[in-house]
């Protein structure tokens, strides 16, 4: 009899209140409007891209990327959060198990002599007395569990936002770096453009000093040179706003981080940097590949955890509690049989009025869960306007470049025809300096097109989750083993 009533005990302890978890439907399209011959890998290169940032085939890039992991700042202050999750899983978990105390006292009194009916009236009275306390609230309700169950979602949460930290910063990194080396480039369209300008400044004055052409073809000529000056001294603000936001993104201070120029000959290479494929993913496959999306979905399930929390409070609580020691007035008796004492016995609780507290608590974790089911839902719809957003600019600065590309060739062309023809004294300097400046804006717009699309595709490729799923966030004893911080080495 005593067993079938202890085995219905652990029966009622295996269920718990509160609704199981079930991840919020949301709108998923079958193709990206985006998408269509854009789609130039194959779908299983997509599975796992690994160390994306090196489909750029930059060497440097590659050198930077490494220091993100152990020196980027908001990096080790995800990891650090991560490793607090953990703690609250650990803590949550704790609740499993009973609490076991341990007390030991030696207390010397003295009582007033002026006490009526006092035996111990004017005595010193030593107490010796040591116990063991043990108490445990069994879990009836699932509110332990479901406590365990609203961590760990939180915990995987913030194991997501980890990963978010790091793309974002990789991400930045590389679109910083790439913009930083098309500016380099543009530096040495510039310097070129500045070196075939004192040319022309030269011829202009040569033929001044003969005879043929006249001061306001040098002023012009002069004038051309210096304006093109102007803006090579002027890129240099923007690069080293650039190399210093690198530099913060690898946890340096900006003295501490110098970007040499890589100036490859314009004419054969305006910039030795590969465009990566767009890879090829169906709009479901989002869902498991952006941790920002991972993130959120974690904590509908925490919101969802702590409905039954909030639930449970309305039954009762059953607590097993016991104590067993030794008390006595002399080192002779103490821990001998007379002086032992034991307690032990269960304790019901159940609240009877509480001026609706629990309904509203209950209240607050629906409201709370139906926040959080919002704000997945917005994430995933964000994280679809990304990737459109990237596709389109892609698709759209590939066709600018082609156009821009037939631009600067006819502005080449042109630079060449009136030159010479300025030479042979058919146009007047003015010609020249039209179709120069016309060649030189064009030559800096097709770069400026360029960095964007490089931008562009480092920022698809972050809306498209990196190198990242949703198969890295930890479970089980995974997710509850102690991680050591990533700045231990340092300390």
């Amino acid at each position: 009899m005593k067993r079938a009533g202890l085995f219905g005990l652990l029966l009622v302890a295996g269920c718990a209140v509160g609704p199981d978890y079930r991840r919020p439907s949301v709108e998923v399209p079958a193709g990206y409007k985006e998408g269509g011959e854009w789609k130039l890998a194959q779908p299983q290169d997509a599975a796992s891209r690994g160390r994306w940032w090196e489909m750029f085939g930059d060497p440097g890039l590659n050198a930077l990327m490494e220091q993100v992991e152990i020196s980027n700042q908001n990096v080790l202050a995800a990891e650090a959060q991560f490793r607090r999750a953990q703690a609250i899983v650990a803590a949550s978990r704790a609740a499993y198990f009973p609490t076991v105390t341990a007390n030991a006292s030696v207390t010397r009194s003295r009582s007033p002599v002026g006490v009526i009916g006092g035996t111990t009236a004017g005595r010193t009275i030593t107490n010796r007395s040591a116990s063991l306390d043990a108490g445990w609230e069994l879990d009836l309700w699932g509110r332990v569990r479901r406590t365990a169950e609203s961590s760990e979602a939180s915990a995987q949460a913030s194991a997501a936002d980890l990963a978010g930290a790091r793309l974002s910063s990789q991400a930045a990194l590389a679109s910083n770096y790439l913009l930083l080396r098309t500016i380099d480039a543009q530096k040495r369209i510039l310097d070129e453009s500045v070196a075939a300008f004192q040319r022309s400044l030269d011829l202009t004055k040569n033929r001044y000093d003969a005879g043929v052409a006249a001061r306001v073809d040098v002023v012009q000529a002069e004038t051309q040179l210096k304006s093109t000056m102007a803006d090579s001294i002027d890129l240099g603000v923007q690069r080293a706003q650039l190399e210093h936001a690198i530099a913060v993104l690898v946890g340096k201070p900006p003295t501490a981080l110098a970007i040499v120029p890589t100036l490859p000959d314009v004419a054969r290479a305006p910039l030795a940097i590969k465009m990566p494929p767009v890879p090829a993913e169906v709009p479901s496959a989002l869902l498991e590949r952006r941790p920002d999306i991972a993130s959120a979905e974690r904590l509908v399930a925490s919101a969802n955890a702590q409905i039954g929390v909030a639930k449970a409070a309305y039954f009762p609580s059953l607590t097993l509690s016991g104590s067993y020691g030794s008390r006595a007035g002399d080192a002779a008796t103490w821990f001998t049989a007379p002086s032992t004492f034991w307690a032990y016995g269960p304790a019901l609780a159940q609240s009877i009025f509480d001026g609706g507290l629990r309904r509203a608590q209950a209240d607050q974790a629906i409201a709370a869960y139906d926040a959080t089911v919002a704000q997945y839902r917005q994430t995933v719809l964000a994280g679809f306007q990304e990737v459109e957003d990237n596709l389109a600019a892609l698709r759209i600065l590939e066709e600018e470049a082609k156009v821009q590309e037939e631009a600067v060739r006819a502005a080449r062309e042109s630079v060449t025809l009136t030159t010479n023809q300025y030479k042979a004294g058919i146009v007047s300097y003015i010609n020249v300096v039209a179709v120069q400046t016309a060649w030189l804006n064009n030559e800096r717009a097709a770069m400026v097109v360029l960095g964007r699309r490089l931008v562009a595709a480092v920022t698809l490729l972050k809306a498209l989750g990196g190198d990242w799923s949703t198969a890295e966030i930890p479970e089980g004893e995974a997710l509850r083993a102690r991680s050591e911080p990533a700045s231990s080495a340092k300390r």
